[in-house]
């Protein structure tokens, strides 16, 4: 996985009534913009010669659709560019598409301005025109104004970039069910022909006859090799050594099974194991720092949105990790919340060197597993989830403060998350459970709820947002209209 393998086409638009002379100029300026966002952010943009016919504007559309290296377009009207031009092209571009009205001059050259600057420099105009036929096609698109070269216009064009690789490497994910979803939840569960449909995911079921096979194949050689990465990268805390072999092997099988179907994400089912000595603690752990998303208990769509905030985020700090509301901390003025799972929580998000140890499962009835014991970083985060409202997905994401955990649990081993959800504990729990959340989330030091809002506005998908502003009553009024746009079909 590589943010680095995709590029986005920089389209500026003009016409024929100033004459021809003015094109090289253009160019010239696009190429310049171009350099210098290639240099700053998240990916290379590449200048293309400015169009100025209906024809030139279909035909660069079209190659975008068909570039497999190109994950979106963006265009910017240096001069006028008279918008019914744009309409096929439009119709055509199946890309996400962002916005920009700027202009290459930051300042009005006032003792040398004439007619003829004007015509060249008329982004003022001609990204009204362009945002007029958007508007009336109702295209899904972000806009961006400012001056392009000043760091907070580049900082929501890089927030926007990553969103947009999120909407196309969506578009060709793979998702990996071991088993089926819990017995008797809903929230887990959903419609996967809709989610195909809409996001692009393909989930594929798999019985664990298939994974056991593969568990059974893993040689000792290999199993030696995994559990020298093991010693590498994490901190043996266990005598148990067989344990931790176990879930080495568990690790190279699924891996192999992943990289040879294609699958960028996967989750388990602790009530079907079969012939699973373990249920992959340390394993699933391991395979989600490498990448892949995950989600426990069959939960398909919490997978598929770890690994799509997980390649969204690449290069940038922080970590990203499964995630599951535990249990609450009331004490009046420090309301806070424990994220955990029973073994499966990604290291990257970790403070300190994470420990291999073996500790008894409650569930599963299976052999003790190995898993990673660690405390989480402090700083801002969000978790983010997916949840299946019948009529359509909707994205639900709370900003919050990850704190310092100072008390250590010894009586429950596990890898810990403690925050403060924003506005706090009250308002967000009331909000999330009124939005219907899910108890699994996403976790994310690097993402915030812009990268999401993009990214769900790119798939066409609903997004809520629970932050510091949030007040009840004025959510529930946001629910109550998105339900009956959602029902008119608006």
């Amino acid at each position: 996985m590589s943010i680095k393998n995709y590029e986005f086409w920089f389209v500026v638009g003009t016409q024929f009534l100033y004459g021809e002379d003015i094109f090289e100029t253009i160019d010239s300026h696009a190429k310049e913009m171009a350099a210098e966002w290639s240099r700053e952010l998240p990916c290379k943009v590449v200048a293309k010669p400015c169009v100025r016919t209906s024809k030139g504007i279909l035909d660069v559309m079209q190659a975008a659709n068909n570039d497999g290296s190109c994950a979106g377009v963006i265009t910017w009207m240096h001069t006028f560019s008279p918008s019914k031009m744009w309409i096929a092209g439009f119709n055509a571009l199946e890309k996400p598409f962002l916005h920009v009205n700027t202009q290459f001059n930051r300042d009005i050259p006032w003792n040398e301005i004439d007619m003829d600057f004007m015509n060249l420099n008329q982004s003022a105009h001609g990204d009204r025109e362009h945002g007029y036929i958007t508007a009336r096609m109702r295209l899904n698109r972000k806009v961006i104004a400012g001056y392009w070269k000043d760091k907070e216009f580049q900082r929501k064009m890089g927030v926007w970039m990553r969103a947009a690789v999120g909407a196309c490497e969506s578009r060709k994910l793979r998702v990996l069910r071991i088993s089926d979803n819990m017995r008797n939840v809903a929230v887990t569960d959903g419609d996967k022909i809709e989610a195909q449909i809409k996001l692009g995911w393909q989930v594929d079921h798999y019985g664990v006859g298939d994974i056991i096979r593969m568990v059974e194949a893993v040689t000792e050689e290999e199993i030696d090799a995994q559990m020298k990465e093991y010693e590498e990268l994490y901190t043996f805390d266990t005598d148990n050594t067989d344990s931790v072999r176990y879930q080495a092997r568990e690790e190279v099988a699924l891996k192999k099974f992943l990289v040879k179907e294609g699958f960028g994400a996967f989750h388990t089912n602790f009530e079907d194991l079969q012939q699973l000595r373990q249920l992959p603690g340390l394993a699933s752990q391991d395979l989600m720092r490498q990448g892949f998303g995950f989600g426990a208990e069959g939960d398909w769509k919490v997978a598929a949105m770890a690994r799509l905030m997980k390649l969204m985020s690449e290069g940038m700090e922080g970590g990203t990790a499964f995630m599951e509301d535990y249990t609450y901390h009331f004490e009046p003025g420090n309301e806070m919340l424990l994220g955990s799972h029973m073994l499966e929580v990604c290291p990257t998000i970790a403070s300190e060197k994470p420990k291999i140890q073996v500790h008894p499962l409650g569930i599963g009835d299976r052999e003790d597993p190995a898993r990673l014991v660690f405390k989480a970083q402090t700083g801002c985060a969000i978790v983010v989830t997916l949840v299946d409202m019948g009529d359509r997905l909707r994205m639900i994401v709370n900003d919050v403060e990850c704190k310092e955990q100072v008390n250590d649990m010894p009586e429950l081993p596990v890898a810990g998350v403690l925050w403060k959800p924003l506005p706090d504990l009250q308002t967000s729990a009331e909000a999330w459970i009124y939005s219907g959340g899910a108890h699994h989330s996403v976790l994310s030091y690097s993402l915030t709820a812009e990268h999401m809002r993009d990214f769900a506005e790119i798939m066409g998908i609903e997004f809520i947002h629970i932050n510091k502003n949030t007040v009840i009553e004025e959510l529930r009024k946001e629910l109550f209209y998105n339900d009956v746009a959602y029902k008119l079909g608006i």
